[in-house]
């Protein structure tokens, strides 16, 4: 793994439950890797503007009407998701489903003819897979026998991200962060332990290496 595109989607920042368990993800990659370079894209402080006439008439056509504007964002972002070998995504639920900023961010990465495009069987996507880690920050419970409320967050995210080439999509959450701290604590522990849990059974599940092998 050479690089590790983080991108964040809370206004509170490092104090957020989503950017600190998805440091907590990439922590743990980093131990693994140390040599893997991690690329921040904070769309909280970098606001992405919605797309603009240009990218919309480009999405219509056959052909790309703009080079400028959001077609000029649009190219900055997926080259630099081309460009990583995981991604992990911090992000709060909004109203049940993703933020505003983070579906900003999906619109310009979700492009006909450049991470997509379309058949007469349908949408074929053009990006090779790569591991995607999610992790999810919620005032109430959307899992779980103790759910409370609807989740549009997580099938929605690995519906758009299965559609332009990215199925190996894993969510982590902390859920319940408006519960009293005793109850959050127990919610964040469970959080790091499935993430632990996780990346440990995917480094059982992979061959050993030549050189890790001896003879008897």
């Amino acid at each position: 793994m050479k690089n590790i595109l983080h991108i964040t989607c809370s206004s509170r920042g490092a104090a957020s439950e989503s950017t600190r368990l998805s440091r907590f993800i990439i922590e743990r990659l980093q131990a693994r890797d140390p040599a893997a370079v991690l690329v921040e894209r904070s769309l909280s402080n970098d606001s992405i503007a919605h797309v603009d006439c240009g990218y919309a008439m480009s999405q219509a056509c056959d052909h790309d009407v703009s080079t400028a504007g959001s077609m000029a964002r649009s190219e900055v972002l997926v080259r630099e998701l081309e460009q990583a070998d995981c991604v992990v995504i911090g992000t709060p639920m909004h109203n049940l489903s993703v933020p505003s900023v983070l579906k900003a961010w999906i619109d310009h990465i979700v492009r006909a003819r450049r991470t997509f495009r379309i058949t007469e069987s349908g949408k074929v996507s053009m990006l090779h897979d790569r591991a995607v880690f999610i992790a999810v920050a919620s005032g109430g419970r959307f899992s779980g026998e103790r759910a409370r409320q609807a989740d549009f967050l997580t099938p929605y995210l690995k519906a758009i991200l299965e559609m332009v080439g990215l199925k190996d999509v894993t969510f982590f959450s902390v859920q319940g962060t408006a519960a009293p701290p005793d109850i959050l604590a127990d919610a964040r522990a469970i959080a790091k332990q499935a993430v632990l849990a996780h990346l440990d059974a995917h480094d059982a599940s992979m061959p050993a290496s030549p050189n890790d092998i001896t003879e008897a």
